[in-house]
């Protein structure tokens, strides 16, 4: 099946929309270290609130990229964990963060306006 990403419906759009934002590629970025619980992951992922963690766990579930499992602790909890799938998608997140850290200095640099 051949996909054109300039096309409204196209299916690939839809999965770029998802994996692009910037909490899910966080999110995939520190479910490579194992599963986490949810209070780990707002430990582990600066300036992000329980409500959009919440959001992002959710879709990504729905997505099939994360796995959810219930903890029966005291007090009960889940755990999170990228699927097969997710954890196909470790690389290519693990390139644009690198990218991200390497550059991001230019990009604010142009940002505000310098040469």
């Amino acid at each position: 099946m051949e996909t054109d990403v300039f096309l409204a419906d196209c299916p690939a759009r839809t999965t770029l929309d998802l994996v692009a934002g910037t909490w899910s590629v966080v999110v995939v970025f520190a479910l490579r270290e194992g599963p986490m619980r949810h209070a780990e992951l707002l430990e582990r992922i600066g300036g992000i609130s329980k409500k959009v963690l919440t959001q992002t766990l959710r879709r990504l579930e729905g997505s099939g990229l994360v796995r959810r499992r219930a903890i029966r602790s005291a007090p009960p909890g889940a755990e999170y964990a990228l699927t097969s799938l997710g954890e196909s998608l470790v690389e290519p997140v693990t390139v644009l963060a690198r990218w991200a850290e390497q550059h991001a200095e230019q990009v604010a640099t142009a940002r505000d306006g310098a040469p």
